[in-house]
């Protein structure tokens, strides 16, 4: 059985010098601590709040080969997305599963001009994925196309092009890539900031913790720290070099949770180009449809976003337009706006080393704190590969075979069988490790539409979970599903924390700041 997290602050107590150090707990962090310490590293990892309490938790849900990088030429980009896609639906198929897409054509003008164009570049796509392709692409006429989605709009529909991508649970894939790295012997922390680097003589040699739970600060020293914090990697670069140049400029995406009913059946829909050349997502998921998403300037590094009024009439305008059934703002269950690092490159100085690409890039300073950010969730594992190739090529690391993660099964993926995640939420998010779900107190009783009483016992006992937000937000996912039914739920889960966890958390702090955060997402800017 995997330790808990008082064995984990002990280990960390009791440790010498260290390979590495991971700041930030999101899909990128993860999967750098679960690659180095499957090759045999001492790592450890800290994350400041909760795993993938950012970015991470707040993707369109899609694993998707990045089929828009065609039009740009960018065919080496593609091709990794595409393998890295199948090797992330094997090694999870409880939590990331194929998905069809359809592309709904309206009138002589989608059937003649934007069916063939958008064809050819989707066969292109199957062509580029090889062996790895999920489902031939295919033209389906009017008729087959409302079959498979009823809630398309019927009027002018003139058919579809389907073709297959990929949708996930990212939180609980988060989860999964954290509590698999502690198995291969990581020492993985959520709620435990960096808030200092240790330095030897200018060069990084470590990173000052503190763990929220106690105020007790653990100094981690690692012949190696990534930072790996996403949108707020400027901040950590900063403690190592105050005044660096910013290497993100970040954008938001705001999505929005309406009832199935609006897009009933298990396709998803993708409009490629809206009349104001956006994307537009409909996507079914945990029993509820995702409708997103935006891509807006932001200066700021809100931790909980906002979205803005405009955004959210753009998402329910353009809904309108292809689905039967247009959704108003008193459908909306739950809105939730995610922050993307978006990378520009820093100036350059002396003594760095760095590499650009329209996905991710990795900065190695003077003083040897190696920086990533950007790219997406489908090449987390590409990633964490290339920030090992770096650091192993700076010295920083001593030299490891890479691909150990390539058929590396996650905690709790099966051997067999598996629900869609367009299901409600149930046991099957937890694959092989449902009996064991089943064997907790509380097992049949629910205390909301898809949570029951031991998924929170196992959030506590088995996932790290410490806080109510860390139980509804991104292990039962239920914030991001109904912020309402969230709320009316939170009480009874700060409860069953205070059983578990006891005196370690403050039960009834936590609920107060999950009651305030529920609110927030069940607004919608009138």
């Amino acid at each position: 059985m995997q330790p808990a997290r008082e064995e984990l602050l002990d280990r960390i107590e009791g440790s010498a010098q260290l390979d590495l150090v991971v700041i930030g707990g999101g899909a990128t962090g993860l999967g750098v601590a679960l690659d180095a310490a499957a090759r045999g590293l001492s790592v450890a990892l800290v994350e400041a709040e909760d795993f993938a309490k950012g970015t991470s938790s707040r993707a369109t849900k899609l694993v998707h080969g990045g089929v828009r990088y065609l039009a740009q030429g960018d065919i080496g980009l593609v091709r990794e997305a595409l393998r890295e896609r199948s090797l992330l639906l094997h090694n999870a198929p409880h939590l990331a599963q194929p998905l069809p897409l359809l592309l709904p054509l309206h009138g002589a003008r989608g059937r003649w001009l934007e069916g063939p164009f958008y064809g050819a570049g989707l066969v292109l796509y199957d062509l580029l994925a090889g062996n790895r392709r999920l489902q031939r692409t295919e033209f389906l006429g009017a008729a087959r196309a409302a079959e498979a989605a009823p809630g398309l709009r019927a009027p002018a529909l003139a058919g579809a092009i389907r073709y297959w991508d990929g949708q996930f649970d990212d939180a609980r894939l988060a989860v999964a890539l954290a509590r698999t790295a502690i198995q291969r012997g990581a020492l993985v922390l959520n709620h435990c900031p960096a808030v200092g680097l240790l330095h030897d003589e200018g060069r990084v040699a470590g990173v000052l913790a503190e763990d929220r739970e106690t105020g007790t600060r653990h100094a981690l020293r690692a012949r190696c720290v990534i930072n790996a914090t996403g949108v707020w990697v400027d901040g950590v670069r900063g403690m190592d070099r105050p005044g660096c140049s910013a290497l993100v400029a970040p954008s938001q995406g705001v999505h929005l949770v309406v009832e199935r009913d609006f897009f009933p059946g298990d396709h998803a829909m993708l409009v490629p180009k809206t009349r104001d050349g956006r994307v537009l997502f409909a996507v079914p998921w945990l029993g509820k449809v995702i409708l997103g998403t935006t891509d807006t300037p932001r200066s700021d590094l809100a931790a909980e976003p906002e979205p803005f009024r405009e955004e959210v009439d753009f998402i329910l305008g353009e809904a309108g337009r292809y689905l039967a059934r247009a959704p108003a703002r008193a459908d909306i269950r739950s809105v939730w706006v995610g922050l993307r690092p978006l990378v520009r490159p820093p100036d350059q100085e002396p003594g760095e080393t760095k590499t650009l690409s329209r996905e991710h890039a990795v900065l190695v300073e003077r003083s040897g704190l190696v920086t990533v950010t950007g790219g997406k969730w489908t090449t987390y594992r590409a990633m964490a590969e290339d920030v090992l190739a770096h650091a192993m090529a700076a010295g920083l690391l001593p030299p490891r075979a890479a691909g150990v993660t390539r058929a590396l099964p996650l905690a709790g993926a099966p051997t067999s069988g598996t629900r869609p995640l367009s299901a409600a939420p149930g046991p099957h998010l937890y694959g092989s490790e449902a009996p064991l779900l089943a064997s907790l107190p509380g097992a049949d009783r629910e205390i909301a539409p898809g949570v029951s009483e031991a998924m929170v016992r196992f959030a506590a006992r088995y996932e790290y979970a410490r806080t109510v937000e860390d139980v509804l937000a991104r292990r039962a996912r239920l914030l991001f599903l109904d912020a309402r039914a969230a709320a009316a739920a939170a009480p009874r889960v700060a409860g069953l924390l205070a059983e578990e966890l006891g005196a370690a958390i403050d039960a009834e702090r936590s609920l107060r700041e999950f009651t305030a955060l529920a609110a927030r997402y069940a607004a919608v800017p009138q």
